[in-house]
């Protein structure tokens, strides 16, 4: 998929929401322009604008060369950290004061399917993985493996409904 192409789906997916389109933005136009040395070169006063305004100044740890797949929503941002390594799929929302990242320094990461729905406050940390159209409720501290198709809560968060015949769930509000 082509830059641009991300820079539509982000800010489809953000359309009520202009911190989130901003800071969809300014993460693609930075992960962009870091993915090669002399583009990394060329642009390193952007990309220390980028860490200083969105990362200290809006408060959303969204390190550029995270990889997020297309359509990602942010509800307000603030006090969100994604560790660099973590994979997220498409079309997932994140809300505030979410941390998504490793149990220890250099330790495994997770990797978050598509469509999945994080709520307020959620940890999720180590090298797990969540499947694909999950629901993760607010407060949710999730150590284990989500498998698709599923609605997790609680610390430690617990699989409290899953369905196996649904193929696709759209995202929703918590």
């Amino acid at each position: 998929m082509g830059f641009i192409q991300y820079i539509r789906q982000d800010a489809k997916a953000n359309s009520n929401n202009t911190k989130g389109k901003l800071v969809m933005l300014l993460f693609r136009i930075a992960d962009y322009s870091s993915r090669r040395k002399w583009t990394k070169i060329l642009f390193f006063p952007y990309l220390l604008f980028y860490r200083l305004f969105v990362e200290w100044t809006l408060g959303v740890e969204l390190p550029w060369g995270v990889k997020i797949g297309s359509g990602l929503r942010l509800f307000h941002g603030q006090a969100t950290v994604v560790n660099k390594n973590t994979i997220i799929g498409s079309n997932c929302t994140l809300r505030q004061s979410t941390t998504i990242g490793n149990a220890k320094e250099e330790g495994p990461f997770p990797v978050i399917g598509n469509n999945v729905n994080i709520g307020a406050n959620v940890c999720i940390i180590g090298g797990i993985t969540i499947g694909d159209n999950v629901t993760i409720g607010s407060g949710s501290v999730v150590v284990k493996s989500i498998p698709p198709n599923s609605v997790a809560v609680g610390n430690p968060a617990r699989v409290i409904h899953q369905n196996t015949e649904l193929k696709h769930i759209a995202p929703t509000a918590l």
